[in-house]
């Protein structure tokens, strides 16, 4: 598979098979994504990858603050201005004559589970890293997210799903009980990665994309 063809079929999977991802497949997918890009070649990123009965604990955890609010490390976004609005899941994701309340929730309970993935991969970085001399280094953020997306990508060319799922780190105090991360990491992003259940109504979903020319502008070319 070339790396075009990754691009394109790369989308958020939110429902796997119950069979597990082999560490092996993992550790090679692993290894390539730390060619990534970052700040100054800091490499800030850290993993905690859970599977098996660790992830199951996880799943039970969120279960049982699925009523809370969230408390990630990094605050999810309240507001978005209007032309970003339009672009935010519930058109083909959400059914037609379901109440926003019931289909929240309804998502709520499912990003609590994981969405049935068998392996989650934990982003964290050194807090120290990301908290400044009063400002936050967000490029430590930016660098995460690159190498996330090798991540997504080298799951797609071996047949595997992810979703870069906030919902996965929404309640970092069981992550830290559960994995052992202590106070002094920032927990960024989990990334949910499985094989993908093709039965599940989200398989063949595709989230559109804006069209190039109504986002980018072209200076200096004849």
């Amino acid at each position: 598979m070339d790396l075009v063809e990754a691009i394109n079929k790369r989308k958020t999977t939110r429902g796997f098979v119950p069979d597990p991802v082999p560490q092996e497949i993992l550790r090679e997918i692993m290894t390539f994504a730390l060619r990534a890009p970052s700040w100054g070649n800091t490499q800030p990123w850290e993993f905690a990858i859970a599977s098996g009965k660790t992830l199951e604990q996880i799943k039970q955890g969120f279960a049982d603050k699925a009523d809370e609010e969230p408390s990630p490390d990094l605050p999810f976004p309240r507001s978005f201005p209007e032309h970003i609005l339009s672009r935010l899941p519930g058109g083909p994701r959400a059914p037609a004559n379901r109440d926003d309340r019931e289909l929240r929730r309804e998502r709520q309970l499912e990003g609590s589970k994981l969405y049935g993935a068998p392996c989650a991969i934990y982003i964290y970085i050194d807090r120290k890293i990301f908290e400044q001399e009063g400002y936050h280094n967000v490029y430590t953020i930016f660098d995460c997210g690159l190498i996330a997306e090798n991540i997504m990508l080298l799951a797609v060319e071996r047949g595997l799903g992810t979703v870069a799922a906030a919902a996965s780190v929404r309640c970092p105090d069981v992550l830290r009980k559960i994995l052992g991360i202590p106070d002094t990491k920032l927990i960024v992003l989990g990334i949910l990665i499985g094989y993908p259940d093709q039965d599940h109504p989200q398989f063949r979903v595709y989230s559109p994309r804006e069209p190039l020319d109504k986002i980018a502008r072209w200076y200096g070319f004849n």
